[in-house]
């Protein structure tokens, strides 16, 4: 599977807010700070951008982008990306033995289902939106900052479900943070993003170690490198 974003531009009235391109055929990280146009990207794939901005996309995939059953997304905050009135297995699209399954494949057990939201932890809560995104069996998976309010632990133990469910579904990944650390052994390629462009692109052992643009070595000298790349 592979995607190829030749261009995805998107511009307010009087502003281009966003022109990348770039191309993956595993996992692909965007990393950049707050503002600089990374979850504009995921949205502008998703089909999810407002009606007063406007978009071009030039895209050759082997699934269909937008909402649907070959894309699925898992935000940023797992707190409130699920109705806290409802219990787990209501807000599943589908049947019970089904949700077992998927609950199964991120260590969650069946009586999850019975619960609220408000019932489960951080970590818990985004096992089981994973749970949820994997029971559309995406050919991608697009990632909006999952681990951002987690703790350490929980963020560990997400990075290392998102890992091995990839390795067991075969589904691409497309990962927008702003924490380095969290795409080391992850993804494969990384692209720098600054004010809605790609300044740096390329295999991320080379971008992390020999970064070539002085953007990028200013965000690893300023926080990232110094801190085992924590943001």
């Amino acid at each position: 599977m592979s995607l190829t974003c030749k261009q995805l531009l998107v511009k307010s009235r009087d502003k281009t807010l966003l022109h990348v391109s770039f191309s993956f055929q595993k996992s692909f990280a965007l990393i950049g700070e707050s503002g600089s146009g990374k979850s504009l990207t995921l949205k502008a794939l998703l089909g999810m951008l407002p009606n007063e901005l406007e978009s071009l996309m030039e895209i050759d995939a082997s699934y269909v982008l937008g909402r649907g059953k070959e894309v699925a997304f898992v935000p940023q905050n797992p707190f409130t990306a699920l109705s806290p009135l409802t219990k787990i297995g209501k807000q599943f699209l589908i049947d019970k033995e089904s949700a077992k399954k998927y609950l199964q494949m991120v260590d969650l057990d069946l009586d999850f289902l019975e619960r609220f939201p408000v019932e489960l932890s951080g970590g818990q809560l985004q096992r089981v939106i994973i749970a949820m995104s994997l029971s559309q069996e995406p050919k991608l998976l697009l990632l909006d900052e999952p681990t951002t309010a987690l703790d350490t632990q929980s963020k560990a133990h997400i990075l290392a479900l998102i890992k091995r469910l990839q390795n067991e579904c075969h589904f691409d990944i497309l990962f927008v943070t702003h924490d380095i650390e969290t795409i080391e052994g992850l993804c494969e390629e990384v692209g720098i993003i600054r004010n809605g462009f790609i300044i740096e692109y390329g295999n991320t052992e080379e971008i992390l170690h020999q970064p070539k643009e002085d953007y990028t070595k200013a965000l690893l000298a300023a926080g990232f490198k110094n801190r085992r790349f924590r943001a």
